[in-house]
């Protein structure tokens, strides 16, 4: 997910916790453990300061810093950072930075970026593509419990963010639900399927891949598919001199579900269909040949 939408899920469940018998510095230090548990695994773009970050960012980012197995470790991190500041021993403040955390890479392993959730067991990138990176749903049921905690003031604000919570985790479970049928159905025509979920709620897009054609096509479980893009991937091409020319084409072919290759007399490339919009992918990693 993006920085904002990260941003807000820490604050929504600052909000969804009964804080009136708390003091100012309780608050605070709950405040602050949402909000950096929501955002500390992100802290990896640190790695893109140095240049093997950058040839390495596709794997790194998301990598580690969002695997499951460390997020008792950043929770304590925040904890310990509270204590030091506002000097209160609350669990809560604990509880508060470990559950941000699992919801950051859970939410992120949702989308089609995905996150390397059993690094460093295993370097599988998890990227189911049930939600859009960025869930405007997420920010429509948000922006309803501020309106509703300014508005009607017989609700204890609390109860209204927990709600928020609800109906969030609901519209996941849809979401996934739906994503679901529609994977399992086409994998059973195609070698090779990933997801990628619209910014229309209950929409996705089926990238799928047998032998050396890619079709990209629009569905949801209610309706025929719309093919919009039919892509051939050179299968046969000698890809030694883009992984020699391009140290990130390796890392691009290691980090996505599957690749598209393109062969020409004076470039070779390969591309994650994915992400094609408008003719290109924004995930392309190409050398130029005959130089």
């Amino acid at each position: 997910m993006d920085t904002i939408t990260h941003t807000l899920l820490g604050l929504t469940t600052y909000g969804a916790v009964k804080k009136e018998e708390q003091d100012k510095q309780t608050k605070r230090a709950l405040l602050f453990s949402a909000v950096a548990g929501a955002q500390i695994p992100d802290i990896d773009v640190v790695a893109n300061l140095t240049e093997t970050g950058r040839v390495m960012e596709q794997m790194w980012h998301r990598g580690l810093t969002h695997s499951i197995f460390l997020t008792p470790f950043w929770a304590l991190l925040i904890y310990a950072v509270a204590l030091l500041i506002w000097k209160r021993k609350d669990r809560l403040i604990f509880y508060l930075a470990w559950l941000n955390v699992v919801i950051h890479i859970s939410v992120d392993s949702l989308n089609n970026w995905g996150t390397g959730l059993l690094e460093p067991i295993s370097s599988m990138r998890v990227s189911l593509g049930f939600i859009p990176i960025v869930d405007l749903v997420f920010w429509g049921f948000i922006l309803s419990g501020f309106i509703v905690t300014k508005a009607v003031k017989r609700f204890s604000s609390y109860r209204v963010w927990r709600w928020v919570l609800v109906c969030m985790a609901l519209h996941v479970a849809v979401q996934s639900v739906q994503g679901m049928i529609i994977k399992q159905e086409a994998q059973q025509t195609y070698e090779e399927v990933a997801l990628a979920a619209s910014f229309v709620p209950w929409h996705f897009s089926v990238i799928a891949k047998s032998d050396e054609i890619v079709n990209i096509y629009h569905t949801t479980v209610w309706r025929e598919s719309v093919l919009v893009e039919a892509l051939y991937s050179d299968e046969d091409a000698d890809l030694d001199p883009l992984f020699s020319g391009n140290p990130k084409a390796p890392v691009l072919m290691e980090w996505s579900p599957f690749v598209v290759v393109v062969e020409e007399d004076d470039m070779l490339a390969i591309f994650d269909p994915r992400f094609y919009r408008n003719g290109s992918s924004f995930l392309t990693e190409s050398v130029e040949l005959n130089q």
